[in-house]
Parts: structure tokens; C-alpha cells; sequence
């Protein structure tokens, strides 16, 4: 069976078992999301400790994804996505066990939170690189724009789910969900046959290799770059996790389902700019306006949001963010991946992971820090202009950059 050029890179065995997992296990954890952000709430009604597990389920990815670059360009791809999909499921269910007997409390939460960025910081750069192994650079943007339509519909299915349940069943049914979803992850992998094998190694140290990523990434002026642009914007204006239940309850005064249908319309945005991705999209790589453009489009949305009290409203405009940061997203993701040589791809993503993911400790405590003493409004008043600034400022870098090529 030969699939159309908008799913081309279904074409490719391994591939389409991957993505059938992924997106299985992405609804699950979604779900998880949902709950643990109104876990937190429930407990300490504090949007700076919110803020804190956001930035404990992200911190380690900050300090780790760097060396776990290294791991993944010296060990075979499948069997190590086995590994932390597998060790997943441990905090899942430790958290739905927690909350069904009512022991769950607050540093349960952060601890289970901290492994998770643990087990995060190895399995992104890891999953990110072994996309190209399945499908090679000239599906690669197709392949990125099907994974995040999935990945982004589980988004709306997840919290919609998720926020009903929550408030049918409780909290412990999301987390038992979650960790019943990695199982499909499990199986599709154990049918996968690409990644088996790693890269022969040249012999260097650790730190030879760690450094050889690092300085590919900050001397090669457009990855420099996009990593400038992805801190800026992922930092302030990607807080979701912080700011959706906190404008759902503080400005809206609504409950957890409410919280769900607002995440599930950032997440239908999303959905809806994968599909124009994979759609209208050609192989190569993408030119700089077309992450520019969404990123500021991003950062704007989120200044607007500060002046919005209505749900309507409020939905619309989470909708356009999901899709102009998946365009953003993957544009960025696509230029790093096809400008690096294979032998780099693990280190590379590596450091591509930790300004992405790892920006997201620095700017949950920010915008949690902001929220509390001043009020979600503010928060995104601050969030969405200081990811206009950094913006101007990456686009000023390189220009002066150019300019001294010329």
C-alpha cells in the first residue's frame, strides 16, 4: 500500500509502527498533564509550587540532555527508547497507587516529577534522532509534522478526557491510563528493526565528544540560531502547563473541565498546523521566516491573552498559538536536523533539547513567581513581551553576524 504525499513517511514500515505507538501513549499522557497540574493545585493552591513541578519535570533535561547526547550517539537507538518508555510507567504508576489509597502529597509529587525529567532527558534527544534513522532527511519534515498531529490531537483528546474524568472518577484513573498507554510504545518497538545498531565510535572520551556537539551547535550560525530562537521563545511564551489551569481557575473561575477544553483547543491549533505541515510542506530545508514569523505570532498571543476574560475568546486564541508554535517547533526542529551531520545528530539534539525543554524550569518559575505576587494577566504580560525581546535580540545577533560574512 502506497500512502499519499501528505503521509508519505507512513510509506516507511518502521516508521508507521512507531507512530501508531506514540500515538496511543501520547493520549495517555496527556491525561497525565492534566491531572498532575490539578493535583498540584488541589494540594497546595499555590501557582509558584505549580511553577516548581513544572520546572522539576523539566530541570533535568536542562542539565542532562547535553551528556545524554553523547549516550545516544554511542548506543544503538531502539533498545535505549525501550528503556526510558519502560521506566515511564514507574512514576505513572506510583502516581495513580498514590492517589487512589488518598496518601498522595505534595513532595510525592515533586520527587516522581524530578525522576520523570530524569527519564525525559535521555529519551528526547533519543527520539528526535531516531526519526531520521526510520525515514531518512528527505521525509524527515513529513515525518515530524505526522508525529506532532498525533502527538497534538492526543492534546485534545487527553485533556478533554482527561478534565471529564478527573472530575467523574478523580485523579488516579488519569495516571493509571497513562501508564497502561506505554505499553503500545513497548510493543511497536519490539517490532521496529532500524536504530539496532549504533555508530562507530572514534575512540574519544566523553568530554571530546560532548564538546564537539557543543561547539558544532554555538559556531554554525544558523543551528546558533535557531537554538537562540527556541530559548527565547520556549522560556516566556511556552509556559502552558503554569498558565492554562491558572487562567482557567484564577481569571475564568472555572474548574478542571474547563482547564481541559482550554488545553484541548491549544492542542486542536496544533493538530491543524501539522496537517498544513504535512500537507503543503516539501522536503529540504525550511527558510528562516518560516520560524521567525510563528514565533513572534506566538509571543503576541500570549500578550493578548493577558487583556482576555472570556472562555470563547480565551480558546480561539490558544487555538492560533497551537498553530503557530508547531510550525514553529517543527520549522526549528527541521533546520537543525538536516543542517547536522549524522555523526553529531545524538549531541547536537542533545543541546537542541536542553534550550527547548530545558528552558522550561526557568521560565515555569518565572511565570509561577509572576502569577503569584501579581496575577495571571501580568504573567502573561511578561512572559509573551520577554519572548518579543529575545526574539528581536537573535534576529539582531544575525544580522550582525551576516553582515560580517558580507
Amino acid at each position: 500500500m502506497q500512502f499519499p504525499p501528505a503521509l508519505r513517511a507512513l510509506n516507511h514500515r518502521d516508521f508507521r509502527l512507531f507512530w501508531i505507538g506514540q500515538s496511543i501513549s501520547s493520549v495517555g499522557s496527556w491525561m497525565q498533564s492534566v491531572g498532575l497540574s490539578w493535583l498540584v493545585l488541589e494540594l497546595t493552591n499555590s501557582p509558584f509550587r505549580l511553577g516548581v513541578v513544572s520546572a522539576l519535570q523539566f530541570g533535568p533535561v536542562l542539565l542532562l540532555s547535553a551528556i545524554a547526547g553523547v549516550v545516544v550517539d554511542r548506543t544503538p537507538k531502539r533498545p535505549l527508547i525501550l528503556a526510558t518508555q519502560t521506566a515511564l510507567m514507574a512514576p505513572a504508576f506510583a502516581l495513580a497507587v498514590l492517589s487512589w489509597g488518598g496518601w498522595v502529597q505534595y513532595w510525592h509529587v515533586a520527587i516522581l516529577a524530578g525522576l520523570i525529567g530524569v527519564v525525559n532527558a535521555l529519551d528526547m534527544p533519543t527520539r528526535q534522532s531516531f526519526l531520521v534513522e526510520m525515514v531518512g532527511r528527505e521525509d524527515l519534515l513529513n515525518a515530524m509534522a505526522l508525529n506532532s498531529a498525533t502527538f497534538n490531537a492526543a492534546r485534545v483528546v487527553g485533556p478533554a478526557i482527561g478534565g471529564l474524568l478527573i472530575a467523574r472518577y478523580g485523579i488516579a484513573l488519569a495516571f493509571l491510563l497513562n501508564a497502561i498507554s506505554f505499553l503500545a510504545v513497548v510493543i511497536s518497538l519490539a517490532a521496529v528493526q532500524a536504530g539496532s545498531e549504533a555508530r562507530p565510535r572514534r575512540g574519544t572520551t566523553i568530554r571530546e565528544e560532548l564538546a564537539d556537539g557543543i561547539r558544532y551547535a554555538t559556531r554554525t550560525p544558523q543551528v546558533a540560531l535557531i537554538l537562540g530562537l527556541v530559548f527565547a521563545v520556549s522560556t516566556f511564551a511556552m509556559n502552558h502547563g503554569v498558565l492554562v489551569p491558572l487562567y482557567a481557575r484564577e481569571v475564568l473561575h472555572e474548574g478542571v473541565h474547563v482547564f481541559g477544553l482550554l488545553m484541548a483547543s491549544l492542542g486542536a491549533g496544533a493538530v491543524a498546523g501539522a496537517i498544513a505541515i504535512a500537507t503543503f510542506g516539501s522536503g529540504g530545508r525550511p527558510p528562516l521566516s518560516s520560524v521567525v514569523i510563528p514565533g513572534i505570532g506566538v509571543a503576541l498571543a500570549i500578550v493578548t491573552l493577558g487583556f482576555v476574560r472570556h472562555f470563547a475568546v480565551a480558546a480561539t486564541i490558544l487555538f492560533l498559538v497551537g498553530v503557530m508554535q508547531i510550525i514553529f517547533q517543527n520549522g526549528c526542529n527541521t533546520i537543525v536536523q538536516v543542517t547536522v551531520p549524522d555523526e553529531l545528530r545524538g549531541r547536537v539534539m542533545g543541546v537542541y533539547m536542553m534550550v527547548f525543554a530545558g528552558a522550561t524550569p526557568v521560565g515555569a518559575s518565572l511565570i509561577g513567581s509572576v502569577a503569584e505576587g501579581a496575577g495571571v494577566p501580568a504573567a502573561c504580560l511578561v512572559g509573551g513581551s520577554l519572548a518579543l525581546l529575545g526574539v528581536a535580540l537573535q534576529l539582531a545577533r544575525w544580522r550582525r553576524v551576516k553582515y560580517a560574512e558580507a
